[in-house]
């Protein structure tokens, strides 16, 4: 039982975190739905349902359960977000530091984005 509990928390705990990097470019969405997805199906099969089906993250789940990838309407946006958001960080906050670490996370994020595979539509 405790067990259920802790991974319920534990899923939303990282449910909330994708749910923060919908806004925030740095923080990824997609680990963190998909780990509390997994710890929604072992701890508590009604959350999980519900996530699945779920209009903003069931999608992500989806996409990843059954690895058709995401369509390059979808990248092309992910990573114009990414880098406005970047950019406005880099300018507010406007340290070498800053813009070192944001740079490379920049980067690595889109590098991953391109990486992931690209849907095509079924007509």
């Amino acid at each position: 039982m405790a067990k259920k509990f802790i991974l319920t928390i534990l899923g939303f705990i990282s449910l909330g975190l994708g749910a923060v990097g919908v806004a925030l470019p740095v923080l990824p969405t997609t680990p963190f739905v998909i780990f509390a997805a997994v710890c929604f199906s072992a701890g508590n099969p009604r959350f999980s349902k519900w996530l699945a089906n779920n209009r903003v993250f069931g999608p992500y789940i989806t996409n990843y359960r059954t690895k058709q990838g995401i369509s390059i309407w979808h990248k092309i946006a992910s990573i114009a977000f990414l880098w406005t958001g970047l950019v406005i960080s880099m300018i507010v906050v406007h340290t070498i530091l800053i813009y070192v670490v944001l740079g490379v996370i920049g980067v690595g994020v889109t590098i991953h984005i391109l990486m992931i595979k690209t849907k095509i539509k079924e007509r």
